[in-house]
Order: C-alpha cells, then sequence, then structure tokens
C-alpha cells in the first residue's frame, strides 16, 4: 500500500455489519506505561519488557444496528477496495467528549496512516456535535497504543488501578484526552 489516500471511510450500515470484527487483530504488547502524577499533571514513563507477547481482544458481540444512523453513537469502517481495514467505534459521552470505544486497524495495514484517518472522521463527527474533545482508555501494557494517541495529541488525564481488578495481567486503566482548540 502507498499512501492513506488509497483508503474510503464509510458510516456503519447493515451490509457492513460483516465487516466489523474483520479488524480484530492481534497486537504486540512489549511495555508497559508507568504514570507519574507530580504538581497536578499526569506524565508517564514508559518500561519495556523483557519478551514480547502478541494479544487479541475477544470479537465484541453487540447490537451493531444501534450504531446506524445516530446522533449519540457512530461507528466507521475504513475500507481499501473491497476489504475491511480499520474501524472505529464512538460515543457521546455525557462530560461534553467524544468517547472513543474502539479503534482498530487490520495488522498489515499499521503504520500508514489508516488510525490517524479514522481519529479525523471521529473528531470531525465529534465537532459536528459541538463536543469539546475525544477521550478513550488503554491498558497500562498497551505501550504500542499509547505511543499512537501521543502522536495524535492525546494526554493522559486520568488513572485507575482498581477497573481491570479481575485480570491479574493489567495493573491500571490509562484515560487518555484530547481536547479541541
Amino acid at each position: 500500500m502507498n499512501s492513506a489516500e488509497e483508503i474510503t471511510i464509510f458510516p456503519l450500515q447493515n451490509e457492513l455489519i460483516k465487516d466489523i470484527n474483520n479488524t480484530n487483530d492481534s497486537f504486540k504488547v512489549f511495555g508497559k506505561i508507568v504514570p507519574i502524577f507530580q504538581s497536578g499533571k499526569w506524565s508517564f514513563e514508559e518500561k519495556l519488557f523483557n519478551e514480547t507477547q502478541e494479544i487479541r481482544f475477544p470479537d465484541d458481540q453487540l447490537d451493531w444496528s444501534q450504531y446506524i444512523n445516530q446522533e449519540d453513537k457512530a461507528l466507521f469502517l475504513a475500507y481499501k477496495d473491497t476489504k475491511s481495514i480499520g474501524q472505529i467505534r464512538i460515543t457521546k459521552d455525557w462530560n461534553h467528549f467524544c468517547y472513543i470505544e474502539n479503534i482498530a486497524v487490520k495488522k498489515e495495514f499499521r503504520g500508514y496512516g489508516i488510525g490517524k484517518l479514522l481519529l479525523s472522521k471521529a473528531e470531525e463527527w465529534a465537532k459536528q456535535r459541538d463536543l469539546i474533545g475525544m477521550s478513550l482508555e488503554t491498558q497500562d501494557d498497551n505501550l504500542g497504543a499509547c505511543r499512537f494517541y501521543v502522536i495524535q495529541g492525546f494526554l493522559l488525564g486520568g488513572v485507575d488501578t482498581l477497573k481491570q481488578s479481575y485480570n491479574p495481567n493489567i495493573e491500571t486503566t490509562l484515560y487518555w484526552y484530547k481536547l479541541f482548540k
């Protein structure tokens, strides 16, 4: 693939529902974020692991029709030709942020700007609804995703050490925010 210019992004329609979970590929876990709260601001350090693991989240099983032609939520799919290669699922949150429920790009299309295109689509959607920014959460061990969000202008805004208590592999949930200027 040469560039993200060959990509089209469509809002979810009934005929596209079959493609949603096609974008759910595994990803590498190679380090974690260690959050630091000092003088009222969050920062972080990175800690690389000695070994890399591949992780894949289970496919989401939602009523996808709830994301079609809705004012308060949407799902956009990225395609190269007729192949679904990425998705972003968003909702209008109570705090006037566009909450990103999920963003995924097929493994072989990562690094080509697809995630950035999907975030831009979400930002456009959010601004049309007069929202003040975008927010999302990651686990502390998803360093690749965290690095991506930082590059896209997200700031660490909070940490929760109890949310993932059922999962012994995840110590901390991180909350990221991008405010619109």
